[in-house]
């Protein structure tokens, strides 16, 4: 007598065939935002390892020149590149001296085509806004700032401030080692956006002027290359919606959780978005005499 062999089912039934779909779809959305803190983390380490290069550029530059600090522009009678940012001066600095000696004899920092180079270091990579780099008026961005108080001379451009060769020149009013609130205890560069296109703006690393930096003499200091002068701090703005975006550029803006801050001791600190005007401000001005706040701290 034959045994009848159980038939052997080659496939799954439909039923069971949803419940794998539902179990990787689980396991997906379990895996996603582990993935996101993951990229977030290592965009964080990349946005604080691109501050501590810029803070060690800044204390190279000033051992060569006395102590003295790069400025938020100057102008060196065409000697060199002429009209120099801020961050062009860095360039020799931070391994970037081929870059620099391209825009020498073009009589500005701008020339001879750098305007659309991309300096790696000068880019967050939670940075939503620039493309590759490039803004949306084809320059190349900068992710980062420095602030007005500690690179500019009191009144400058607006009042005139001090002149170099003839030229308005915006030369940081303190060296490097005479910093009365200490280098430990007062901001020099901060995160804020490549572009904030609500307002038609450029946050670019190599051009003052012209309506895309809205004029060095009319509101400059607060745009472009001449940094932050308004103190105040904008919960941080992870979302980017084309021209929706509502990130300004008086004030640091941060595709991280918290804003990355670079002091002048050339070390990197994060700040809550929670902490008070009062503190940030004291912590950007450098010669105020404040005791930092507890929420400083926080």
């Amino acid at each position: 007598m034959f045994r009848r062999l159980k038939a052997i089912r080659l496939a799954f039934t439909l039923i069971e065939l949803l419940v794998v779909i539902a179990i990787i779809a689980i396991l997906i959305a379990l895996l996603v935002p582990a993935v996101q803190k993951v990229r977030e983390a290592a965009a964080r380490t990349t946005c604080a390892n691109n501050m501590k290069q810029i803070g060690l550029g800044i204390h190279n530059f000033a051992g060569v020149y006395n102590g003295r600090l790069p400025s938020l522009m100057q102008y060196d009678g065409g000697n060199s590149v002429g009209w120099d940012t801020f961050w062009g001066e860095l360039l020799p600095y931070i391994e970037q001296q081929t870059l620099y000696n391209k825009a020498i004899g073009s009589g500005a920092i701008w020339g001879n085509n750098i305007d659309t180079v991309v300096v790696p270091i000068y880019l967050c990579p939670s940075d939503p806004s620039p493309n590759q780099g490039i803004d949306n008026n084809g320059w190349a961005a900068t992710s980062y700032t420095p602030t007005y108080y500690m690179f500019a001379q009191a009144g400058w451009p607006n009042n005139g401030g001090a002149t170099l060769n003839g030229q308005s020149f915006s030369g940081a009013k303190y060296k490097i080692g005479n910093i009365p609130d200490g280098t430990s205890n007062t901001i020099g560069v901060i995160e804020r956006y490549g572009q904030c296109p609500y307002y038609g703006w450029y946050n670019t690393w190599n051009y003052p002027i012209g309506a895309n930096s809205w004029q060095w003499n009319s509101q400059g200091s607060a745009y472009g290359p001449w940094g932050i002068n308004t103190p105040q701090v904008q919960p941080p703005l992870n979302a980017y919606v084309g021209n929706q975006m509502p990130a300004h550029p008086y004030y640091p803006t941060t595709g991280h959780p918290v804003s990355m801050n670079m002091l002048m001791d050339g070390s990197v600190r994060t700040v809550s978005a929670s902490i008070s005007l009062q503190t940030f401000s004291w912590a950007m001005i450098p010669d105020d005499g404040n005791v930092l706040a507890a929420d400083w701290n926080s």
